[in-house]
């Protein structure tokens, strides 16, 4: 499947163009070009006259149940637009399916970096390093902070039981990837750990808003100095419940020195080793020193991390099995989940404290 077909797929320029024209009037610019880094819903850039957009819309074909909400997205991005956490300005959200064959919100697009295989040059020494860790775990830390109830998210979630909901969630998506994936190979490694998780949920949790894919590549940095995170973006996993989930989630994609080589390389990065960038520990101490929340329970939620990537992976391999995607990462699956899964395993039964 060759890249104009797919892309063909996500959009018909004529019906966007006239919906364009019907929200916001005429321009004589008109051009779609579809990001190619993300790794779940679309992201699609598009020019109008003298405006730069962002389209989001879900994949094409059959998707895993919740797991595409971009309407839910928009509502959460829209919500947080006059709170401390730095969001897109949202311009609009359709569900006509006429348009794209799905529903899909729009966007302004921000200006800057996101930091994916190294950071920019102007943010190539041991202090800007520094700024960008201790700016991304604060982040993290307003998201945690807001007054969801304040905001009109009161009935985003059930914060309640969050913790082991997300076990059978991870669990109930890998059994529908399964479906197809296992033509192709099994993943008992990952079927294990997922048992470990489910005997081992902690008894209770803090309740706040929580991001549900918070990490480096997650977040903007501005173009200025120093480093500063302009947006945080892919809140489709957003939702009302644990916040350590979300801490545990930003280590596991977080590189230290002396670590394993990374189980998934095309999805974590190792740069974050160099000279200046603060370490697991200190980004786990800074989020205490901010939230006054303690870490606990550690092991368990830098093991539903590996999980949940373990099995976001195995739906990225079913809807290539599927023809679903163009995506050249979705077919390296097939090795990096059981890869990351045998790591996982290791993590639990306490053989290492790296993942």
């Amino acid at each position: 499947m060759s890249d104009p077909d797919y892309l063909d797929r996500l959009v018909d320029d004529d019906t966007l163009a006239a919906y364009l024209t019907a929200e916001f009037g005429p321009a004589e610019r008109f051009a779609v070009e579809r990001h190619a880094e993300g790794h779940s819903n679309e992201t699609l850039f598009v020019a109008w006259g003298d405006r730069e957009l962002v389209v989001r819309r879900p994949p094409p074909g059959e998707t895993a149940d919740t797991a595409h909400d971009v309407l839910r997205e928009h509502r959460v991005v829209d919500a947080l637009g006059d709170t401390a956490v730095p969001v897109p300005e949202t311009l609009r959200a359709c569900d006509d399916h006429a348009v794209l064959g799905s529903d899909f919100y729009l966007m302004e697009r921000a200006d800057g970096d996101v930091l994916r295989e190294a950071e920019p040059e102007r943010f190539a020494n041991p202090a800007a390093r520094e700024r960008i860790g201790t700016e991304l775990v604060d982040t993290l830390a307003a998201i945690h902070a807001v007054d969801y109830e304040a905001v009109g998210l009161g009935e985003f979630g059930r914060p309640a039981g969050y913790t082991a909901r997300q076990v059978e969630r991870w669990t109930a998506q890998l059994d529908w990837a399964f479906e197809t994936t296992t033509a192709v190979r099994d993943v008992p490694d990952l079927v294990a750990v997922g048992e470990w998780l489910a005997d081992n949920v902690p008894d209770e949790h803090p309740e706040t808003l929580v991001h549900g894919d918070f990490k480096l590549d997650n977040v903007m940095y501005g173009p200025g100095m120093p480093p500063s995170v302009v947006a945080v973006f892919d809140w489709e996993l957003s939702t009302l419940g644990d916040p350590l989930a979300d801490l545990g989630w930003l280590l596991l994609f977080w590189y230290d020195e002396g670590d394993p080589d990374p189980a998934m390389p095309e999805l974590m990065s190792t740069f974050t080793s160099r000279e200046g960038y603060p370490t697991r520990a200190a980004l786990i101490d800074r989020y205490e020193a901010t939230t006054g929340r303690e870490f606990a329970h550690e092991r368990f939620y830098r093991a539903l991390a590996a999980y949940k990537m373990a099995a976001l992976g195995e739906m990225f391999l079913a809807r290539y099995l599927n023809d679903d995607s163009d995506d050249p990462l979705y077919p390296e699956m097939r090795t990096q989940v059981p890869a990351l899964a045998a790591r996982a395993l290791a993590y639990v039964e306490g053989e290492t404290d790296r993942l």
